[in-house]
Formats: structure tokens, C-alpha cells, sequence
């Protein structure tokens, strides 16, 4: 028996012959849901409530094979991918011994996937980062969590890239759209940055400044004086 985790290529249809018991991945989705190489960042980058781990056998297509277990995980509104991810990766592990002993005693049950039901979660690139601020600020802070901690999420301010690392959405104003156009700052307190998007208000509460360290929203305001008023941009 061959097991295969967090494998982000397709395996070549020769080597699936090799074990004699066959193939199994620990898929980190609920298939056939994220079928693909970022399932975890996506579910989260697309406000998912809930994710999960699948086994299921290797074939040919991806990750189109029959199912041998799911084991469900909730994804809470400020997780970010790897903290959803290592809790996957222990998830996985049980629900594989569990599944390897079934198989060894012959009581496992595969069950074909509904391929009309299949969504795919393609790689991530560094492109997607780009924060867009005409979007809610929902959709906003869980781009920032889902491409935690790679690619990451950025913006520009001043000319200068700023990577954002982490966000709160403000629930006191996360209605209908401010007046201000969206990426305008509309306050600066101890803590966070308050800034205007399509819907609503984001508070950025760690940055990450182009070739620097990270740091608070609270150290980089005493070091660059953000004031109400000023526009993250795009480019």
C-alpha cells in the first residue's frame, strides 16, 4: 500500500500499478469539493465555515477517486490557512490509521465521488495577493487569512508594496459602503489601521513593509505617520 499526502502533482499512471494493495491520498477537503493543490487556502479564502479531510484512492484524474473516509473540521471566522492546515494534517493522520485498518481487515468501503459536484482549488500565486479594496471587507480579510502564509496579501502606500498580514473586519461598520472610495484610511487608533473598502471597514493590525520585518500596526503608524485620508492603491 502506498499513501500519499499533501502531494501536489499528479502522480504518473505507472506507478499507481506498483503497490499491490494500490494508492491512497489524505486530501485536505471534503470531496469533491477542492479537487487540486491549494484546497485548505481556498475554503478559506472563500469564507468557508467548514472544511475536512478526505482518504480516497489514487487514480489517474485528480483527485477523482473513490472515497474511503471523511473526518469534518469547522474553520472559525479568523483562522488563517496554516492554522487550519495543521489541524488537517493531525485530522488526516488519525482518520489514515483508522482507514489503513480497515483495509488491512477488509472492512472498508469505497465510495465513488459525484462528479458534477467537483470544484477544483488551483496553486496559488504571488498575483492573487493583490488586495482589490473596491471588495467587501469580508471578502477582503479572508483573502488575507487564506494567502496566511504564502503568498500573502499586499497593497501599495506610497509607491511602496506593503504586505498585509492580518486584518479584523470592523462588525460596527461592516453594512452598506462608506462614503469614502474604497482603500482610503478612514481613522488611525493605537492598534489599527481603519480603512474604507467596497463594503464596510477592514482594521489592519499587522503589516509587513517591503524588505522589512513585520511588525504591529501600532509600531509602523509611530513610524510612517498614516493619516485619515490617505489611499492604499493598487499599483
Amino acid at each position: 500500500m502506498a499513501v500519499v499526502a499533501a502531494y501536489g502533482r499528479i502522480i504518473p499512471e505507472h506507478l499507481l500499478t506498483i503497490p499491490r494493495l494500490g494508492m491512497i491520498n489524505v486530501h485536505g477537503s471534503l470531496l469533491p469539493s477542492y479537487r487540486g493543490a491549494a484546497p485548505v487556502h481556498r475554503a478559506v479564502m472563500n469564507g468557508d465555515a467548514e472544511t475536512g479531510v478526505t482518504i480516497m484512492r489514487v487514480v489517474k484524474e485528480l483527485d477523482a477517486g473513490p472515497m474511503l473516509a471523511k473526518a469534518h473540521r469547522p474553520i472559525a471566522p479568523d483562522d488563517t490557512s496554516d492554522v487550519v492546515e495543521e489541524a488537517l494534517a493531525e485530522l488526516g493522520a488519525r482518520l489514515l490509521v483508522t482507514v489503513l485498518d480497515q483495509m488491512a481487515a477488509g472492512d472498508a468501503h469505497e465510495e465513488p465521488q459525484d462528479d458534477s459536484q467537483a470544484t477544483y482549488a488551483p496553486r496559488l500565486t504571488k498575483e492573487e495577493g493583490l488586495i482589490e479594496w473596491s471588495q467587501p471587507a469580508l471578502a477582503i480579510h479572508n483573502r488575507v487569512r487564506g494567502l496566511y502564509p504564502w503568498p500573502h496579501a499586499y497593497t501599495y502606500l506610497r509607491g511602496s508594496r506593503l504586505i498585509v498580514r492580518r486584518t479584523q473586519v470592523d462588525v460596527t461598520r461592516a453594512g452598506p459602503a462608506l462614503r469614502e472610495p474604497g482603500g482610503t484610511v478612514v481613522q488611525v487608533d493605537r492598534d489599527a489601521i481603519h480603512v474604507a473598502t467596497g463594503e464596510g471597514e477592514l482594521a489592519i493590525v499587522e503589516v509587513q513593509p517591503e524588505g522589512r520585518r513585520v511588525m504591529s500596526a501600532h509600531d509602523f503608524i509611530q513610524g510612517h505617520r498614516i493619516t485619515a485620508g490617505e489611499t492604499f492603491a493598487q499599483a
